[in-house]
């Protein structure tokens, strides 16, 4: 693919040494996008869950403590107390609710994984889209330039006697006509660039065509789907989800276990009346609580049943993202062996109509050719300059498609 784009850049246009590359603009957007940084602050939100399961199991420590006064004659009254306890047997309780919540976080992973890929996909689609644009304006420029001179030259040959004012004016129709394109051109850019300015994060300016294939892309339709169902973001998210969803089964069947917990305290007591503190004896309580659900009204059973019926669509949706995720493959590699296919023809095309344009022009200087002949040649030209372009951005794109369905879509992929 690079020795294509090689092959015909002297054709398309001539790239300033100080473009700015893909891998630029999707650095940019990796570092300032704001939709990527909510995602990210979502997942670590998403990480503290764990945590909070774990803690069911810990001791926990509170103090207490109360004031008051009565209007009895017995003064004023304080009390202070510290409790503890700490878990000792579970159920089962903890070590699923870890569980689940660890799966939540994975597949919490997978999904920001996703949404990275989507920002980067959209980035790539902005880049392409704008590069073709800012292509087609440098060719509608360089086309007027061209009849400028072809205008300039069919005067200077009218005034000799050796054209008419026909060709004259057929040259000025074209010039008109592609005056028209430059102004659709320019229209189009503007919108490119404002949709490459919210993707990237900031102003474009020229592009670099030199896109090398990335490193990463699949070399078969085989190797895409093998690279799928290993690394697809939204299909790997929903088999963590299918673990989350069978780990709150048993999260549901340990509300029915029976739970033990080492529970103290101390507490001590004051009162103050006629100016004198008077102190109670402190309390202290050791002891084992042992709690074992014998009626729960169906709560319980109801709830396994629940969790149950959940796992079982987790699994069928977990069924239909490993079709999609293969309908995605599939869907990118056939666009991309399209979108390969037409830019090779139109590189072959753009060559031939090059030639044919030089040839017209040597041509009619002999007086071999006509006017007509000199506008066909240079209007087949411009259209394959432009379907070079277009088929360019089409591959960027086909591309991206298919290394995020492929979960290889990342920050690196375009190094």
């Amino acid at each position: 693919m690079t020795k294509w784009l090689v092959s015909v850049a002297a054709l398309c246009l001539a790239v300033p040494v100080s473009a700015e590359t893909l891998r630029e603009a999707i650095a940019a957007a990796y570092a300032t996008n704001p939709q990527l940084a909510a995602a990210r602050a979502r997942q670590e939100a998403l990480e503290e869950t764990p945590e909070q399961a774990r803690a069911l199991g810990r001791p926990t420590v509170s103090a207490s403590g109360s004031g008051g006064y009565d209007r009895l004659g017995y003064g004023n009254a304080g009390a202070a107390s510290l409790t503890a306890a700490l878990p000792i047997w579970t159920g089962g309780r903890v070590r699923s609710a870890v569980r689940a919540a660890g799966a939540d976080v994975a597949a919490g992973a997978e999904a920001l994984r996703d949404t990275e890929a989507a920002i980067l996909q959209g980035v790539v689609a902005a880049y392409a889209d704008l590069l073709f644009n800012q292509q087609a304006v440098e060719v509608a420029r360089v086309g007027i330039e061209r009849l400028d001179a072809q205008v300039a030259e069919a005067r200077s040959r009218f005034e000799l006697g050796q054209a008419t004012r026909t060709d004259v004016a057929q040259l000025e129709a074209q010039r008109a006509t592609v005056v028209a394109n430059l102004a659709d051109a320019e229209g189009a850019l503007a919108t490119a660039a404002a949709a490459y300015r919210a993707a990237v994060g900031r102003d474009a300016g020229a592009l670099s065509a030199g896109i090398a294939v990335p490193a990463a892309l699949p070399a078969s339709r085989d190797e895409a789907r093998r690279a799928a169902e290993a690394g697809n973001p939204l299909l790997l998210q929903q088999r963590r989800i299918v673990e989350a969803s069978a780990a709150r089964i048993d999260q549901a069947r340990a509300e029915r276990a029976p739970s033990l917990d080492l529970d103290g305290g101390y507490g001590r007591g004051a009162r103050l009346t006629d100016g004198n503190l008077r102190g109670y004896d402190a309390a202290a309580s050791l002891g084992v609580a042992l709690r074992v659900p014998l009626l729960t009204g169906g709560l319980v059973p109801s709830r396994i049943r629940q969790a149950e019926a959940v796992t079982r669509a987790e699994r069928f949706q977990a069924d239909a993202a490993a079709r999609e995720a293969m309908r995605s493959v599939d869907a990118a590699w056939a666009s991309l062996t399209a979108a390969q296919a037409r830019l090779r023809a139109n590189i072959e095309g753009l060559a031939a109509a090059d030639l044919a344009l030089k040839g017209v022009r040597a041509e009619y200087g002999f007086g071999l050719r006509s006017t007509i002949d000199i506008l066909v040649a240079d209007q087949s030209f411009r259209g394959a300059q432009l379907a070079v372009a277009s088929a360019r951005a089409d591959v960027l794109v086909a591309q991206a498609a298919l290394l995020r369905a492929t979960g290889r879509l990342r920050q690196d992929a375009y190094g």
